[in-house]
């Protein structure tokens, strides 16, 4: 059963709406511009709704129209704001700025730079800014007041849930002629709002985020207030929106608010704080080391922000959604995006909070029942976590881990090797950004740290193998520039050893790590070596480019053509690869492994696909060339009608979960019967698996699945280049597999 905890990105529909509005569809349908009878009735409902609302919103004076949302009517408020400032422009004492609050929705300042310069009034832009609390800096609004036209706040806000001092905005704008926008979407249900009896001059509000449907909302304008239609037409709403009524919208939007004045659907402000205390309480058992991004008493009763440290904000929502725990990473406009928050870092919070930031927010209809599920799933998350190994002051709680983990920031690969039996492993290639958690993750396992190795020397940062190291308090003795115990041939932990293989050209200490089992050489670490579609640039003052192609004829003699390998940077998320696969990606690759090109011509060649490298997407030094585009050659997706219809050919089919293990602890998988095969192999863990599904007969079918369906492409995708054709992704992951039990998840969340 889904538990939806994210009510400021949107709200299912109030049972009262969803009859109100189907009521209208089937019955009172007409236009409300229309004089006959069927036309009066939908007139008199619209009058109704919108006497309703003044009630509500404390405006029996201004204007209050329908509209399609908050967008929209931030885009009426300003463009008729910014039109009679056009008009004041000659005027003595002319508007110089527009202000927007720095932590506003983005609707806000887009809407103002946009009029702004399509109006051609060149003002200047500036946000107002906030203090670590989220609120207003009124001493820096005061100041700037006086030069302003228009000022726009908000009386909530949607990420943090801060409840802006409106009372201390407008004793700061007094004097001022400025023009001021307040919206209200947050605080429609949760906060009293006295439109009326404040000097605001526009309010836009949006239904859904209050339990109506899409596409109705909302916008107050105050008696005298300056107004520009938005839309010109056929003169609806007293010829200030045209466009024929939302009806169905209106009808609904007109019970959720009948519901607000009969004070028995919505909880009481008492009520909402002590669900929030209980949330708070569950997520700081869950995550002790928690902490909150605003404070919750000059919040929302019905919003928390948090971050945790050490966990960013994609692992937690993926946590969160293996649990049916629907939470989001911030603005539902800008969750898509992979950046910090810009409201947390408005209000000057450290990057490591703006980036792991997750916004929890329910309802103010949600009852005791709702937020005891919610914080009973909560406190599984944190078992989970720490069943993982990923909860900081952990010790002891997991299943000993075996095989390779792999690590990537911004393309950069580094690797875990873990032998349950010894307690024994090897970090390969280090990077600074996961020592914490590696750390972490060791002294949860309880696992000694064998080596930390580097397969080459890096010209734009030291190693953090020592970074490592001093946070295990661990001395590694006597080791080489890359971390090789001296005078040692191999290292073995348990069933597994490392070889080595100096293969200069990338750098001069190029080495190649050489995995064996009781079966013989697994797979092998390459370094920047050999890359998925590149070569490791060797134009670099610690290169040595005429070496290049011996050391690639060695390693080719020492791993054959089918050894899996594994690469020191991925920018295009392929796991692995083998020289057979480079061969046929890169021309010279297989030129100099098959005799045609001498050392010197290949680094000649090769000196030429490297000039003028941009680049990469993570704005970092590109360590090669790609000859190869990176796309995917043929479609590897496939629909949930698609998969079950693969279940009536002979062919195996292998189901494959390549969400992490703290996800798989949780999450619900595809039904599909006992005919398929299931393995759990987290995408971290890909390598483990990737050589014995290529193992597979060609005509079986192997399916990866994940939350969203990103993971498993990227797994599909993988698995194709490498030479398994029958590699396919469930499109749209477990969110768009089919469930039965939706409709009661939105009762449940209402």
């Amino acid at each position: 059963m889904e538990i939806y905890l994210d009510a400021n990105a949107t709200t299912p529909v109030l049972p009262q709406a969803r009859e109100a509005a189907l009521a209208v569809m089937a019955e009172d349908f007409g236009n409300p511009s229309s004089v006959h009878s069927t036309g009066l009735k939908a007139r008199a409902l619209v009058d109704s709704v919108r006497a309703r609302a003044r009630r509500v919103l404390g405006a029996d004076t201004g204007r209050l129209l329908f509209l399609s949302g908050a967008t929209e009517g931030i885009q009426t408020a300003v463009l008729s704001a910014l039109s009679a400032l056009r008009e004041r422009l000659a005027q003595p004492q002319a508007p110089e700025l527009l202000l927007y609050g720095a932590t506003e929705h983005k609707a806000v300042p887009e809407a103002l730079r946009h009029w702004n310069a399509l109006l051609g009034l060149d003002l200047q832009v500036l946000a107002i800014p906030v203090g670590r609390d989220g609120r207003h800096d009124l001493g820096w609004l005061r100041e700037h007041a006086p030069r302003a036209g228009l000022v726009c706040t908000m009386a909530a806000n949607n990420e943090t849930g801060v409840i802006s001092d409106l009372d201390g905005i407008e004793a700061a704008l007094a004097g001022s002629a400025a023009l001021w926008m307040v919206d209200g979407v947050q605080a429609l249900g949760k906060l009293p709002l006295r439109l009326a009896g404040r000097r605001i001059d526009y309010a836009p509000f949006s239904g859904h985020k209050l339990y109506a449907p899409k596409g109705v909302g909302l916008l107050y304008v105050r008696e005298a207030a300056p107004f520009t239609p938005l839309l010109a037409g056929g003169g609806q709403e007293g010829a200030l929106r045209s466009g024929t009524e939302n009806m169905s919208g209106i009808a609904a939007l007109g019970a959720v608010l009948a519901s607000l004045e009969d004070g028995q659907t919505f909880r009481d402000a008492a009520t909402l704080v002590a669900y929030r205390r209980d949330l708070a309480e569950a997520l700081h058992q869950a995550f002790p080391g928690l902490v909150f991004n605003a404070p919750p008493d000059l919040c929302l009763p019905t919003t928390l922000n948090f971050s945790v440290p050490g966990l960013s904000s994609k692992l937690l929502l993926d946590l969160f959604d293996a649990a049916e725990l629907r939470v989001s990473g911030g603005s539902a406009c800008s969750a898509a995006k992979a950046a910090p928050s810009y409201v947390l870092e408005a209000m000057g919070l450290p990057a490591w909070q703006t980036a792991s930031a997750v916004r929890l927010s329910f309802g103010p209809v949600a009852d005791r029942a709702f937020i005891d599920e919610a914080c009973a799933r909560i406190r599984v998350c944190g078992e989970s976590l720490r069943a993982s190994c990923l909860a900081p002051q952990t010790t002891g709680e997991a299943a000993p881990a075996d095989g390779v983990t792999r690590f990537v920031v911004e393309g950069a690969c580094c690797y875990l090797l873990a032998d349950a039996a010894s307690r024994r492993a090897v970090v390969i290639d280090p990077l600074p950004e996961l020592t914490g958690r590696i750390a972490q993750w060791l002294g949860c396992q309880g696992y000694a740290l064998a080596a930390v190795l580097d397969t080459h020397s890096h010209g734009d940062h030291a190693s953090s193998a020592p970074e490592l190291l001093n946070a295990l308090a661990q001395d590694p003795g006597a080791v080489d520039g890359l971390g090789w115990p001296l005078g040692r041939e191999a290292i073995a932990f348990g069933a597994l050893k490392l070889t080595r293989l100096a293969v200069p050209g990338h750098t001069r200490d190029s080495t190649a790590y050489l995995l064996h089992d009781a079966q013989g050489l697994r797979l092998a670490f390459v370094g920047d070596t050999v890359m998925p579609g590149a070569l490791g640039r060797s134009d670099f003052a610690q290169s040595a480019p005429l070496d290049y192609g011996a050391s690639l004829r060695r390693l080719a003699e020492a791993v054959g053509s089918d050894t899996l390998l594994l690469p020191g940077h991925d920018y295009e998320d392929r796991f692995a690869s083998t020289l057979a696969v480079e061969c046929a990606a890169q021309p010279l690759l297989a030129d100099v492994l098959g005799g045609r090109l001498d050392d010197e011509a290949f680094a000649s060649a090769k000196a030429e696909l490297e000039r003028d490298l941009a680049l990469t997407r993570y704005q970092t030094v590109a360590c090669g060339a790609r000859v190869d585009g990176g796309g995917e050659c043929t479609p590897s997706q496939i629909s949930p009608a698609e998969l079950r219809l693969l279940l009536g050919e002979p062919a195996a089919v292998v189901l494959v979960d390549v969400r992490e293990p703290y996800e798989q602890r949780l999450g619900q998988v595809p039904e599909l019967g006992a005919r398929v095969q299931r393995e759990a192999v987290a995408l971290s863990g890909l390598p483990n698996a990737l050589g014995r599904w290529l193992s597979l007969p060609a005509e079986t079918t192997v399916v990866f699945f994940c939350r969203s369906g990103n993971r498993s492409a990227q797994a599909a995708r993988a698995l194709r280049r490498l030479g398994h054709g029958r590699a396919w992704s469930l499109a749209g992951g477990l969110a768009l597999w089919p469930r039965q039990s939706a409709a009661s998840d939105a009762a449940f969340a209402i």
